[in-house]
């Protein structure tokens, strides 16, 4: 892994978090290599992460191992096809990490011979705590598939699903999942601040309990809801807190969120699919 050459295209907050990842594991600068349109991002990668850059991706397709498709979604249809002839020359694994953007349209544009693993990445990945979530199609070997798998666990844990749908599934858990733990933080610290406590308290306070909580569940083999029964004292001020919530729908109103992230991602992916 670590002799691997990989190239990336594009060089934005994901790309650069993988590249600080794969480095931070031991992965030489110099078997990394980036393409991207911007030569400002260019020259501050190869200045603070001494890694190969190029403004043609062609030029990085030809040096490396594999491929990372690290561009916006609505950038990649063009990119692709205009780095298919290269990719199939070279047998090129291609990872991509393009939200919304079906195996089928990577197929159409990258050719049907191409081994791809699609992937749902989160943007806790920017601070190496990313989850991600892989699909392969048949094409990937099992070499390829751990090529994968390390490069996404350079920024947090990696794991592969069965099948492709889902994703969609991953996209409103862990890829939407970040913002929905914001929000409940920004509705703490407004609570907070109605209590009298100053902004910067209750910020400190909401950020490092949302922290602990966490580690915790990480680390016990308990589920949420045995941990949360664990801190709930008969009486309490936790069980008076637990009740509102209960009260109020959290449990369904959190399950119609996800559900409406999930659907909207189908969406969007047949929306791709139907400008093919």
């Amino acid at each position: 892994m670590k002799t691997t050459k990989i190239g990336f295209i594009g060089g934005g907050n994901m790309a650069t978090s993988l590249i600080s990842g794969l480095i931070a594991s031991g992965h030489s600068p110099g078997q990394l290599w980036v393409a991207d349109i911007n030569p400002d991002i260019l020259e501050t990668l190869a200045a603070t992460l001494n890694i190969n850059t190029s403004a043609s991706n062609d030029a990085v397709i030809d040096q490396v191992d594999v491929i990372v498709l690290a561009v916006k979604p609505q950038a990649l249809r063009d990119v692709a096809i205009n780095a298919a002839a290269s990719i199939q020359q070279r047998k090129l694994l291609v990872v991509s990490i393009a939200a919304g953007i079906t195996q089928n349209s990577l197929d159409h544009w990258l050719g049907r011979e191409t081994a791809i693993v699609r992937c749902m990445p989160n943007t806790p990945a920017l601070v190496l705590t990313g989850a991600t979530a892989m699909f392969a199609n048949n094409r990937v070997t099992a070499e390829q598939r751990t090529l994968a798998e390390n490069i996404l666990r350079s920024v947090g844990i990696a794991l592969w699903v069965e099948k492709e749908s889902e994703l969609d599934a991953v996209t409103a858990v862990s890829g939407s999942g970040p913002a929905y733990y914001f929000l409940l933080m920004e509705a703490m610290e407004k609570a907070a601040l109605e209590l009298g406590l100053s902004e910067v308290t209750a910020r400190l306070l909401v950020q490092q309990t949302a922290l602990g909580a966490a580690k915790i569940a990480l680390e016990s083999p308990e589920s949420p809801g045995q941990l949360r029964r664990r801190v709930t004292s008969p009486g309490g001020t936790t069980q008076a807190a637990i009740e509102n919530f209960e009260q109020g729908g959290f449990t369904e109103l959190v399950s119609k969120a996800i559900h409406a992230a999930h659907n909207r991602s189908i969406e969007i992916s047949k929306q791709t699919e139907n400008n093919l």
